[in-house]
């Protein structure tokens, strides 16, 4: 069996000193979870224990501005929580036991809408959006919590142009796989920003699009929230057996002409 070696330094007594971390010459694909706003990271443990049964390393976490750092709802901004989900990845990437070149980042809303303007800056192969949110570029360091709400509603049943907006501009240089996945009855984010999404994606390698049939946002019921599971780890599981059999491409895509394609729901 091959191995590798990566240096590392062992912080003891307020100074490293030099080590070196050896072990089996096999990588495994990394998956940060990024949950959505007043949401938190106990929404995707689960999720993350299953997707990790495939071979993969899971990395959850809590944006500021939530549970920990709750004091921060009405200060933090979308450039602080970006910066956030990119430390993350950074500490994912960091396992010595993740490859660099196989990093899923899964967001539901707000976390969607930050995953994708992250895949534009950090390398991401697999990119899962969950009802994606969308935001006017304007105001990007204005605290979260004092963005007009009336001007959202309008923005996202409004047809937004890739050019026009950062997260869609970074979904339409993404050359990877993508899932979206769209709540039938969202009042938060209706189907014309979902549509704004699944266009800007055109140059992705693959797209997969579903619908939850009867879904709320928040997938309230149990229901929902096990189609959502089912459907997130059955899609991991092929792009993760496509890496692995060397192929470049995952899941099979329908393009965004296609008519709205609903998965039953989930049975316990």
């Amino acid at each position: 069996m091959s191995t590798r070696a990566n240096p590392i330094d062992i912080p003891v007594d307020g100074r490293p000193i030099a080590g070196t971390l050896v072990g089996p010459d096999t990588m495994v694909p990394g998956v940060l979870l990024v949950h959505g706003w007043d949401g938190s990271q106990d929404q995707y443990i689960a999720r993350a224990h299953e997707i990790a049964t495939l071979g993969c390393i899971c990395l959850t976490f809590d944006l500021r501005g939530h549970v920990r750092h709750q004091e921060q709802r009405e200060t933090v901004s979308r450039e602080d929580n970006l910066r956030d989900v990119l430390a993350a990845y950074d500490v994912l990437v960091g396992h010595p036991a993740v490859d660099p070149r196989a990093v899923a980042i899964v967001g539901s809303s707000y976390g969607g809408y930050l995953a994708a303007i992250a895949s534009a800056l950090r390398p991401v192969r697999w990119l899962a959006l969950r009802v994606p949110a969308l935001y006017k570029d304007g105001d990007w360091t204005m605290p979260k919590s004092r963005l007009s709400r009336s001007e959202l509603v309008a923005y996202r049943n409004s047809s937004v142009a890739a050019a026009d907006n950062r997260a869609l501009a970074a979904c339409a240089a993404f050359r990877g796989d993508v899932l979206i996945v769209e709540s039938e009855h969202d009042s938060f984010v209706p189907h014309q920003a979902i549509q704004n999404y699944r266009a800007a994606c055109a140059q992705a390698q693959s797209l997969t699009y579903r619908m939850i049939s009867g879904a709320d946002h928040a997938l309230s019921e149990k229901e929902w929230q096990q189609t959502y599971t089912t459907l997130l780890v059955n899609w991991m599981g092929e792009m993760v057996q496509g890496a692995r059999a060397g192929k470049t491409g995952g899941a099979a895509s329908a393009p965004a002409a296609d008519p709205v394609r609903r998965l039953p729901p989930a049975r316990d």
